[in-house]
């Protein structure tokens, strides 16, 4: 264990500014022949080599589970004073991320149911005993916090145990512990109970084994990809020590590079945290320019295109074309979910799909075949009509011929009626 103290050689780490990498001897000799000079020039090529090390931490779902080991005690160097001022700079991060469910925060305490003499002094001041006792506290406040909903409650009570009960103060006691917890208690939003946070501290005079004190000691041994703590501080995030500088915003960077890409929560979208692909060329995915929708997503390690919703209006497709369909509503055509391709008969660039010619000739045949048809069809509409018509008269005509005695008929009638009346 990296015992909690204060050496002259602590200072000399932060002046350590070499940067340095290690790779196999494959990847070397590329490197080594990519650099050397070309049979054409004597001059040695640039090779600019970029170190990511956002894919050196698994994210493999949108929830990421972290853990930080750290000590109560506030006397014991820089170690300590690093500690609290990462909690101090992070707090507000780590609440929105577990208030949001977007993390799942675990605080553990290196024990061996002992702990180093804060002062280096037996003889006065406070003892190792002292400080296993409020680690036992702390965990007991998370564990209730965390029964209760509020787990983010433990970043509260360390930030006020370290400014109302500190060490240098000569507070650092049970009794202003408890009372920090009491005034918790009465803040509907954290709700911690000072009786059940001392049902889970248990006697810590007792003669027997403390059961959260012996889990803490389990799970200090290594598994899997992880290895064993015995370094203080030490942050653990998705089953990976980190390493790093326990800083606000180099920890946050390595939590968010934790989520799968395209679930991590708005506070590691911001400008300190990552640079917006989206800002050059719209990430080389779709955008309308008369309504600036875009089907370009910002994420944590890079961008994704994503068809949006914009108005309660779906967008679909592959983000990269669009058209007006269905009633006004603007829908991404093409369903083809990787690449940027055009649909049959438009041709594009990766950012605009046209017609092509072919395309338009096709709509020109068929719009006179379609012409041509409906000519044919009222032509012979309106032949059929007057043939119908004059059927029709002709009838008409033949029927009332049979009733009704034409001019010229009666003439011809008229002589035999006058001999009929001079005989």
């Amino acid at each position: 264990m990296d015992t909690p103290e204060e050496s002259p050689e602590t200072e000399y780490i932060d002046r350590i500014s070499i940067p340095s990498a290690l790779v196999n001897r494959a990847f070397g000799e590329s490197l080594k022949k990519m650099s050397s000079p070309s049979p054409s020039s004597e001059a040695a090529v640039e090779v600019v080599v970029k170190l990511d090390w956002r894919e050196s931490m698994p994210h493999p779902d949108e929830r990421v589970e972290y853990e930080l080991w750290t000590n109560s005690n506030d006397e014991c160097g820089a170690r300590c004073d690093e500690q609290m001022e990462f909690v101090r700079g992070f707090r507000g991060h780590a609440q929105i991320m577990e208030r949001g469910g977007y993390a799942l925060f675990t605080p553990h305490y290196i024990t061996w149911y002992c702990a180093p003499d804060p002062e280096q002094d037996f003889g006065e001041g406070y003892e190792g005993k002292d400080v296993v006792v409020e680690n036992l506290r702390q965990l007991c406040v998370h564990r209730v916090a965390n029964e209760t909903g509020r787990p983010w409650a433990w970043w509260d009570y360390v930030m006020d145990y370290k400014i109302r009960c500190s060490m240098k103060e000569k507070k650092y006691s049970k009794g202003c512990a408890e009372d920090v917890v009491k005034a918790l208690g009465e803040n509907e939003i954290h709700g911690l109970s000072l009786d059940k946070v001392l049902e889970c501290m248990g006697d810590p005079e007792a003669d027997t084994d403390n059961a959260v004190l012996a889990k803490e000691q389990e799970d200090q041994i290594g598994r899997g990809s992880r290895g064993d703590v015995t370094i203080l501080p030490t942050l653990v995030i998705n089953n990976v020590q980190y390493r790093g500088k326990l800083e606000r915003t180099a920890v946050l960077k390595a939590v968010c590079a934790g989520f799968k890409e395209g679930t991590e929560p708005r506070v590691c979208l911001s400008n300190d945290i990552e640079t917006n692909e989206c800002l050059h060329r719209n990430g080389g995915c779709w955008r309308d320019e008369k309504t600036n929708v875009t089907a370009c997503k910002d994420t944590f390690r890079g961008r994704v295109c994503e068809c949006p919703v914009v108005n309660g209006v779906q967008y679909e497709g592959d983000g990269c074309w669009a058209r007006q369909v269905y009633g006004g509503q603007r829908r991404l055509l093409d369903t083809a979910l990787t690449g940027c391709r055009c649909p049959p008969g438009f041709q594009g660039d990766g950012h605009k799909c046209e017609a092509n010619s072919m395309s338009r000739f096709g709509w020109f045949i068929t719009i006179l075949v379609v012409s041509c048809v409906a000519g044919v069809g009222i032509a012979g509409y309106v032949f059929y009509k007057y043939r119908l018509r004059s059927y029709m008269d002709s009838e008409i005509m033949a029927i009332m011929s049979q009733y009704m005695p034409l001019d010229s008929q009666n003439n011809e009638n008229q002589p035999l009626r006058q001999h009929d009346s001079e005989a």
